[in-house]
């Protein structure tokens, strides 16, 4: 049983279509259901920013990259100071 509470103000509109999805549905109450989508919203927005998804070959391609370092060239390496003399971090 849900133990923790929040209050809402909702325009009368959106309240009247969430009561009739959540009887649609077949769920106990309006906080059911809106509890429910919360959940699933934010289960979604959670995984999209802790989790990187990269297509076909594209992480063999950086691992290999990665493995395969050369030491910096002179234009890194002017770079380097160059934005130190200007406190880039």
């Amino acid at each position: 049983m849900a133990s923790a509470r929040m209050d809402l103000r909702l325009d009368e509109a959106v309240k009247a279509k969430a009561a009739k999805a959540s009887a649609l549905l077949g769920m106990r109450s309006t906080s059911e259901y809106v509890a429910s989508i919360m959940n699933e919203h934010a289960t979604r927005v959670i995984e999209q920013h802790e989790s990187i998804t990269v297509k076909d070959n594209i992480f063999d391609i950086f691992i290999d990259a990665c493995t395969k370092v050369r030491k910096p060239n002179k234009a890194l390496r002017d770079a380097v100071i160059f934005s130190e003399s200007k406190g880039i971090k």
